[in-house]
């Protein structure tokens, strides 16, 4: 219970209703940020709890399209306890990229459940120009790294997001895509005429690259003790917005192409009982066609 009432409370603050130096005052003002331009150093942040099928295309998207213009760190967490991810990790760290670099991070279920702690530490142990946090169902096709490198010349941003990304309509288990992806692991492309565009409004959840000056000086939601406790089942993301309040900006929007992201009904990473699961999907369906309506799409 008391953890519920300080998540009304956080989520209450995030809004801009508290100030953000009271929970993090260590902020670094833009001009002690490095401008960096030349060949830069990116760190993608991504987390993985039996959605192996998912990271397949995450992953495979940079061995078919790997960077030229910028080296990437590619950085998953994931528990052991999920045999396919360790199976499939196992299997593309044996891939050599020519500008990509594996970093798997092996943490306890529970602390992988809270997302925000594995952001968080990311974000404090980074060497990176730039972090990129993300989820595995993203994936950054055509161009997308290259575009990235050019566009992050000299910024001192604390947050960027990409302006539009490309996604499915929710898909179910049983869609070929999806089906593909549990397989034995492999290179996986995908067919891009079933993605729509959809206009991004500010630095969300899958689509938060961060300054790696910020990123080391405050970490990821650091200072809020439930944003880094450990939970038993997989925690709603709510530190996404919290972020954002504590970096004071919604983002700063760039022109990167090649943003795609597959997006499903089921969620593997939650459990519960049958009606609970049917009741989820059902408002999954619904906010998303909201979403849509809202932000509009295009083919």
């Amino acid at each position: 219970m008391w953890d519920q009432i300080k998540l009304a409370f956080l989520r209450f603050a995030a809004g801009g209703w508290v100030p953000a130096r009271w929970f993090e005052p260590g902020l670094p003002a833009e001009t002690e940020r490095a401008a960096r331009t030349g060949h830069l150093q990116l760190e993608v942040v991504s987390h993985c709890w039996n959605y192996s099928h998912f990271l397949a295309y995450q992953l495979s998207s940079l061995i078919l399209f790997p960077p030229k213009k910028l080296d990437v760190t590619m950085t998953v967490f994931f528990s052991p306890e999920d045999e396919k991810t360790e199976e499939l990790l196992a299997w593309f760290g044996r891939q050599t990229v020519p500008g990509v670099t594996w970093n798997w991070q092996p943490v306890r279920r529970q602390e992988l459940f809270r997302r925000g702690i594995g952001r968080n530490r990311a974000a404090l142990a980074t060497k990176a120009d730039w972090v990129w946090f993300t989820d595995c169902d993203l994936m950054f096709r055509d161009s997308c790294l290259d575009t990235l490198a050019e566009a992050l010349q000299g910024r001192q941003d604390a947050l960027l997001f990409p302006e539009q990304e490309r996604t499915t309509d929710l898909l179910a288990e049983n869609n070929p895509m999806l089906r593909a992806g549990f397989r034995e692991p492999q290179v996986l492309d995908i067919d891009t005429s079933s993605f729509t565009t959809r206009k991004i409004a500010k630095a969300t959840g899958p689509l938060q690259i961060a300054h790696g000056d910020v990123c080391r000086a405050v970490g990821y939601c650091r200072n809020i003790d439930l944003y880094q406790k450990p939970v038993e089942s997989f925690a709603k993301c709510h530190e996404d917005r919290a972020f954002r309040w504590l970096l004071r900006s919604q983002g700063e929007p760039i022109d990167v192409p090649g943003v795609y992201r597959i997006r499903h009904i089921a969620k593997g990473r939650y459990s519960g009982s049958e009606t609970r699961s049917k009741f989820r999907t059902w408002l999954r369906v619904w906010q998303s066609r909201w979403r849509d309506r809202r932000q509009g799409k295009s083919s």
